[in-house]
C-alpha cells in the first residue's frame, strides 16, 4: 500500500472518528452529572436489596447498572420536577422549600442567584438579542455570548452581560459587561448557538447568519 493511502486513510480515519468521540465525550459528561444526583441513594438501595434478595438482586449490584438506574431515576425525577411546577399544588411545594432555603445564609444567595439565571435565560431581554457575538478573548476575535440581562452605568450608558461559554463543555466560560453598541446581534436560537459551541464551530450553516463589521488595516501595519 502506497504512504499516499496510508496517510488519505489515516485523515479520513480522524474526522470520522473526531464526531464520534465528541458526542460521547459530550454525552459522558452529561450521564455522568445526571447519574451523580442519586447514585449514594440508588447504590444504598441496591445494597439493601441485595442483602435481601441474594440470588437476584445481587447478580444486579454492578457499578455500571447501578449508574444507569441512578440516571434513569435522576430523569424521571427532572420529568416530575416539572409537571409539579407546571400545577397549582408542585408550586406551593417550590414555595415551602424556597421558604426554607430563605433562612439559611448562604444557600439562598446561590438558589436565589441560580433561580434568577434561569428565568433569564427563558426570555429574552429587552433591547437586544439573546445570542450574541462579543470582541473576546481581543477586538480581532468573536466569541459567541449569552446575554443574560441589561443594565446602565454612573454615566447612564447602557450595558449587556453576555455570558461566554466554552467548547465543548459550555458549564464553563467567562462573564463580560459589554456596551450595547459593541454586540453583533444574531438571529440564531439558544439551541442553534449551543449546536454550534457543542460542535466547535462543526454544527454550522455555510454562510453565518450575521455580518461582521469589517475594519480598516492600521497604518502602522501597512508596507
Amino acid at each position: 500500500m502506497r504512504p499516499l493511502y496510508i496517510q488519505r486513510y489515516l485523515i479520513t480515519g480522524l474526522l470520522t472518528f473526531i464526531p464520534i468521540w465528541l458526542t460521547w465525550a459530550v454525552f459522558k459528561f452529561i450521564f455522568s452529572l445526571l447519574s451523580q444526583v442519586n447514585l449514594p441513594l440508588v447504590t444504598a438501595i441496591f445494597s439493601a436489596l441485595a442483602g435481601a434478595f441474594p440470588e437476584t438482586i445481587g447478580r444486579l449490584n454492578q457499578g455500571w447498572l447501578v449508574s444507569i438506574f441512578a440516571f434513569v431515576v435522576t430523569i424521571v425525577a427532572l420529568y416530575i420536577t416539572g409537571w409539579g411546577a407546571s400545577h397549582v399544588f408542585g408550586r406551593r411545594l417550590i414555595a415551602i422549600f424556597e421558604g426554607l432555603i430563605q433562612r439559611i445564609p448562604l444557600a439562598h444567595t446561590i438558589y436565589g442567584g441560580t433561580k434568577k439565571l434561569m428565568s433569564l435565560i427563558q426570555k429574552k431581554p429587552a433591547g437586544t438579542q439573546r445570542v450574541v457575538l462579543i470582541d473576546f478573548p481581543s477586538p480581532e476575535l468573536k466569541s459567541i455570548g449569552f446575554v443574560t440581562r441589561t443594565f446602565a452605568d454612573a454615566g447612564g450608558r447602557e450595558l449587556a452581560a453576555v455570558y461566554v461559554p466554552t467548547t465543548p463543555n459550555p458549564t464553563g466560560g467567562y462573564l463580560e459587561i459589554v456596551p450595547i453598541e459593541r454586540l453583533v446581534a444574531t438571529d440564531w436560537t439558544v439551541d442553534q448557538a449551543m449546536a454550534f459551541i457543542l460542535s466547535a464551530g462543526a454544527a454550522a450553516p455555510d454562510i453565518l447568519p450575521f455580518e461582521i463589521e469589517r475594519r480598516a488595516p492600521d497604518a502602522a501595519t501597512l508596507p
